[in-house]
């Protein structure tokens, strides 16, 4: 009997998986193409946009649970037939994300200075970060507004309607940082320039959709504020959970500011390809969003437990092939981004550990998403505390005896890739064993 599940299990996987792929990769493509372009202005430039990317990312990331709340609540209204109720939820998503991003874009551009100021920078690089991040606070309630709609066709099982999205962003994105940062000469302001607009263009789209579903299932386009208050409770855990994530990224920063600009520099490119894998590696962790929520919704555990085991199988291997991309294009891969021997010696090594860590991330994001699409938050932030605890020591030794060159981005690398991805691993994968994350109908 279980012979012919795995064939449907293979289907409706790859048709939530291979969009969700195009559409995430996206983002992290911006920071690379951001980063292709200024990385040949200079390292001070380079060094100053990943500091401010790190902040940025920081804030959008805490905010990431305007999908990963959105696209579990409409994909278990949908799996218990309850259509109205599942385009409630995702209008509820926009309006938070709109009434947050509003307040962080805010307050990001007049606190520019001092966020820079904290995680260590002077001189160039500090006023490279701080005119970056200045710049790209236009752009951040669009990038909001973006999680919410994408968290909304999500749920409603549609993945191919952000990947059309993302594609469309990503060519403008990189047509307009050209013209702006080398034709009309405005350095890393032209940068977040243009990957603001390109942003809004995208979250007009998801905006206009949303509100079309929901006139034409007679789905009021005004807020309920009883349903964005419980929206703000479900994801105030998931909040919890991003902000161990973010906190474990900030102090590494901190760390590898520490050990000089080449370093520095180094690492900004190695995290943005971090990212760029973690995104593609957690496709499938979006069609576990999707397809767990749907299947609990509709009372199934036994379907849920198949999707799970299928998806870890699957994450695992997809790490097995990055990694070994990873590792056989590493010594090449800093002469896209920079012209700089250090920066480029110590990229290679960094992305020889993160090639290691590969399966292991695979794993980690996949069982990420089964939680997520369960509704687990608060485990989630729990095992995010206990994970950040762990780390916390890795990263201190390795800041204390301070390695020279190179040795030093390794040793950072190897706390975070290994070290804590471990941990990430351990929590995860002791919750899934049991069926305390299986809450089955709508709530």
């Amino acid at each position: 009997m279980t012979r012919p599940a795995a064939p449907s299990n293979t289907r409706e996987i790859l048709r939530l998986a291979v969009p969700a792929f195009g559409a995430l990769i996206a983002e992290p493509l911006f920071l690379l193409a951001d980063s292709a372009i200024v990385g040949h202005l200079g390292v001070a430039q380079l060094a100053g946009v990943g500091l401010a990317s790190t902040l940025l990312y920081t804030a959008v990331g805490l905010m990431v649970f305007l999908a990963y709340s959105t696209t579990p609540a409409v994909a278990r209204a949908i799996g218990d037939g309850k259509l109205g109720k599942a385009l409630a939820a995702g209008r509820d998503g926009v309006w938070l994300a709109l009434l947050l991003g509003t307040v962080l874009a805010v307050a990001g551009f007049l606190a520019a200075e001092p966020l820079v100021g904290l995680l260590g920078a002077d001189g160039e690089v500090r006023g490279y970060a701080v005119e970056y991040l200045r710049w790209s606070m236009p752009g951040l309630v669009a990038m909001l507004l973006i999680f919410a709609g994408t968290g909304v066709l999500r749920g409603l099982q549609d993945t191919r309607t952000p990947l059309v999205v993302a594609t469309a962003g990503f060519a403008v994105n990189i047509g307009l940082n050209w013209f702006l940062v080398y034709g009309v000469h405005l350095s890393v302001a032209g940068s977040a320039i243009g990957t603001s607009i390109a942003q809004w263009a995208m979250a007009a789209v998801y905006l206009v959709m949303v509100g079309r579903n929901a006139r034409r299932h007679d789905v009021s386009l005004r807020p309920d504020w009883r349903g964005i208050r419980t929206m703000t409770s479900v994801g105030s855990w998931l909040m919890l959970r991003t902000l161990s994530l973010r906190l474990a990224i900030l102090a590494t920063v901190f760390v590898v500011t520490a050990q000089g600009s080449v370093n520095l520099a180094a690492h900004q490119l190695a995290m943005t390809i971090f990212s760029f894998l973690a995104f593609a590696l957690d496709a499938l962790a979006i069609a576990a969003q999707a397809l767990i929520g749907k299947e609990l919704g509709a009372s199934r555990p036994m379907r849920a437990r198949e999707l799970t085991h299928t998806m870890i199988r699957w994450g695992a291997g997809f790490g097995v092939v990055t990694g070994v991309l990873l590792a056989a294009g590493a010594p090449w891969v800093g002469f896209l981004f920079t012209s700089d021997g250090g920066v480029q010696s110590a990229l290679t090594a960094a992305l020889w550990v993160l090639a290691v860590g590969q399966p292991l991330a695979g794993y980690v994001f996949v069982l990420d998403g089964v939680l997520i699409g369960a509704g687990d938050a608060r485990y989630l932030a729990i095992a995010g505390v206990v994970n950040l605890a762990v780390y916390a020591p890795l990263l201190a030794a390795v800041h204390l005896i301070r390695p020279d060159g190179a040795a030093g981005l390794v040793w950072l690398w190897l706390a975070f890739a290994l070290g804590y991805m471990l941990a990430r691993g351990v929590t995860l994968g002791l919750r899934a064993r049991t069926d305390k994350w299986m809450v089955l109908g709508s709530h």
